[in-house]
């Protein structure tokens, strides 16, 4: 089991890796919106949280955020409370809410001047990877611009800097776990993680 305190998708966040073989019913995005009243509390209106510490789940790759609730409500993610929001939720239900979210635009995040060595600093991680650790470069999966690649890897770019620094130290850590990402996240310091998290939130995918 994946034991999370918070809900991610993306994440991540990270930044968990779903089954694509998985299938979903056709969303319809009108539908998703009617059926998204519970969300908005911890993710916005349209899909943008205003509180950094829950992901941003507007513009998220096709098919991401379907999997992620079914994850959620198979509990191979943990998380009571999103349990009890998600657990009555039908197929169609997630399909809705997922074509609805990745219809919805992200917004960027600003990276002040005086972090801009940092984010910098995060994008050769981004883009080249850490090769003293052999960690791969993170666009492999993710894409060059952060947008993910449908329905396995989800969206990075514009994504709370402090959302995603959690998550890659939960990955850090062994309190999240799903291998591709300790593999990723294990060899980093608590500052490169930092830095990768920065560049993320400003990348407009």
């Amino acid at each position: 089991m994946i034991r999370s305190t918070s809900f991610f998708l993306a994440l991540a966040a990270a930044v968990l890796v779903f089954n694509p073989s998985v299938s979903f019913a056709y969303g319809d995005a009108e539908a998703g919106k009617a059926k998204s009243a519970t969300c908005v509390a911890c993710h916005g209106n349209d899909g943008n949280s205003p509180i950094d510490q829950f992901p941003k789940i507007a513009g998220q790759a096709p098919g991401y955020i379907a999997a992620a609730l079914q994850a959620f409500i198979s509990c191979f993610v943990e998380d009571e409370v999103m349990f009890g929001m998600v657990s009555s939720l039908s197929e169609q239900d997630m399909a809705d809410l997922d074509a609805y979210y990745a219809s919805q635009s992200s917004t960027i995040e600003t990276v002040s001047m005086d972090r801009s060595e940092d984010a910098l600093a995060g994008e050769s991680l981004y883009r080249t990877g850490y090769a003293p650790f052999n960690v791969p470069a993170c666009m492999g999966c993710h894409g060059p611009a952060g947008a993910g690649i449908p329905p396995k890897y989800p969206r990075l770019g514009g994504q709370h800097a402090a959302y995603l620094e959690s998550q890659l130290l939960a990955f850090k850590s062994g309190e999240r776990q799903n291998a591709e990402m300790e593999t990723v996240a294990f060899p980093l310091s608590d500052q490169q993680i930092r830095q990768l998290s920065l560049y993320l939130s400003g990348l407009q995918p």
